[in-house]
């Protein structure tokens, strides 16, 4: 008897702990809210915090272990433009790093009165509207963590789209979506805040890939710009030759030059501007992390740079100083840190090919450091000033002091209710229903490097266009088609060309962007709508209350 018991006891305790656990595997597979956003990016961020403000249940769910995106991943000299069109949550995040440069402790590696106040294009420090547009990575990570603490937003960390299969839609909209690990996430309204557009894509909205060409959307600044020149990143008044033996083309072609065709001027490709990481440097001692060299360096990836060195030109890094002794480290002149036309198939990859793509950036840029420091090809003077420098060590501390994030200029664009373009940036059309307001320049980076006609290596594709003042952004560039897709919002990956995205691209945007996407989704819900039968009266109202600038 005893021992009948004993099983029979041993069989209820079984059977509970498998009640429980079942129970809590079905809690950690099934969770809802009304709305979930899908990355981890500075618009998601700004997207939740407008949600929770209107009493909306939201949930992040990112791939990413550290939040923020490009902001707290080295993007600390920030692209603004004119800072009078920076409302609402993307201006308050900068007023927070205002209030942490305010203390004293916080320039442990130099004094404040030796920082200097240098910004891009206005002061670094601005007392007149309490913002402060240059900032550390960790700065910028811990402002925005604070921001998800303050408003309680649950977010769920490295968890990652099943791509393939995760995203379910029934009569039009998304109904769940499914991470690679099981867990399943269902909403009344779903926001891609991805840099990638990968939640977009999988939910069968049509995007672009690319410039397009002019003729598209009848535009100057789109599509191939052969012998354009707005900056110093090319090789216009250098003859080099691209091949291993100079002037012998029989010789092979030196590495990072593409061999195929060029389009026409104006003809759209598949091409899509460079990405590089935005290093954190210091030459603050005691909080240097040398160069060092990779493993699998290879000095004849770099024989271009050598052959501009002894052409006169001296390409080197450079960037924007930020608080203590550091800089947010940049692409500068024809070969630098960005690795030109070897991003092509990033924005469709899988993970285990954007995984490869971004190893080869790594490695790249790791080369190019330990170049510039020990090739006898660079100035002496370089190499010296060079080896003063190296990474934050108080940078990025999980990660080797690398950046989490590599710069993504551009991947998928959705195409929406409407689509930005160079007329829009510029001011030749009418945006009827603006959402938020950009400035900075229209600004792509080198899309490819070629062999020019006369024989000579040459880059393509860097633009600088100013436009006369800040400009309106519609409505329709965070909206799917509504046929497409009725319950998703797309701040990050929006509707637009890809010079007229050069220019939305900017951080202060996406949180801009985000906010309003968070707005636009609070009241659909509140009012029983869907989100493209909001009256737009009603949300502009609503925009304007919460801080937003839609006119200048």
């Amino acid at each position: 008897m005893k021992i009948s018991k004993l099983i029979k006891y041993n069989i209820v305790v079984v059977l509970a702990l498998v009640q429980f656990s079942y129970g809590m595997h079905n809690d950690v597979k099934s969770l809802d809210a009304d709305v979930v956003i899908y990355g981890g990016t500075s618009a998601a961020i700004a997207s939740a915090v407008q949600l929770v403000r209107m009493n909306k249940s939201v949930l992040i769910v990112c791939p990413e272990k550290h939040i923020g995106g490009l902001s707290s991943s080295g993007l600390g000299f920030t692209d603004l433009g004119n800072k009078e069109v920076i409302g609402g949550i993307s201006k308050e995040f900068y007023q927070e790093v205002y209030k942490h440069y305010q203390n004293k402790d916080a320039w442990n590696w130099q004094p404040r009165e030796e920082y200097g106040n240098e910004g891009q294009g206005t002061t670094a420090i601005d007392d007149e509207f309490k913002t402060m547009w240059t900032f550390e990575p960790h700065v910028a990570e811990q402002i925005f963590e604070n921001f998800i603490r303050e408003n309680n937003i649950s977010i769920h960390r490295d968890k990652w789209l099943d791509r393939e299969k995760g995203v379910k839609v029934a009569n039009g909209k998304i109904t769940s979506i499914a991470m690679l690990d099981g867990t399943i996430y269902k909403a009344k309204i779903f926001i891609d805040a991805t840099y990638e557009g990968d939640l977009m894509a999988a939910a069968g909205v049509n995007y672009h890939v690319g410039r397009e060409a002019n003729s598209v959307y009848n535009e100057q600044w789109n599509g191939v710009q052969k012998g354009v020149y707005h900056h110093s990143h090319n090789f216009q008044e250098l003859n080099i030759s691209p091949y291993i033996i100079p002037g012998d083309s029989t010789s092979g072609v030196l590495p990072r030059i593409a061999t195929g065709r060029i389009g026409e001027n104006g003809s759209g490709d598949n091409g899509v501007q460079a990405y590089n990481y935005r290093l954190c440097t210091t030459n603050a001692e005691g909080n240097i992390v040398p160069f060092e060299k990779p493993e699998n360096y290879d000095p004849a990836q770099y024989e271009l740079l050598r052959r501009i060195f002894k052409g006169g030109r001296h390409s080197m890094f450079g960037g924007g100083k930020i608080p203590n002794k550091k800089r947010d480290v940049n692409n500068v002149g024809p070969f630098s840190s960005d690795n030109i036309g070897m991003n092509y198939e990033y924005p469709e990859a899988s993970y285990e090919k954007r995984k490869e793509i971004l190893k080869e950036h790594i490695d790249y840029h790791k080369g190019l450091l330990y170049f510039w420091g020990h090739d006898e090809s660079v100035p002496e003077r370089f190499r010296t000033s060079i080896k003063k420098w190296g990474l934050a060590k108080d940078e990025f501390t999980d990660n080797g002091h690398w950046p989490y994030q590599i710069y993504v200029r551009e991947a998928r664009r959705m195409i929406g209710e409407f689509v930005m373009t160079d007329n829009e940036i510029l001011g030749k059309s009418k945006v009827l229903k603006p959402i938020g307001m950009g400035s900075y320049a229209m600004d792509s980076h080198n899309v490819q490097r070629y062999i020019s006609k006369e024989g000579y290596v040459q880059n393509e594709g860097d633009l600088g266009i100013e436009p006369d003042a800040p400009y309106q952004i519609h409505l329709g560039t965070i909206l799917p088609k509504q046929e497409e897709c009725r319950n998703l919002l797309v701040p990050a990956a929006v509707s637009s060309s890809h010079i007229a995205f050069g220019s939305i691209r900017m951080e202060p945007v996406f949180m801009i962007l985000g906010q309003s996407a968070g707005t636009l989704a609070g009241m659909a819900i509140n009012e029983d709508q869907e989100i493209h039968e909001v009256d737009y009266d009603s949300l502009k109202n609503k925009l304007l209350k919460d801080g937003q600038v839609l006119s200048y």
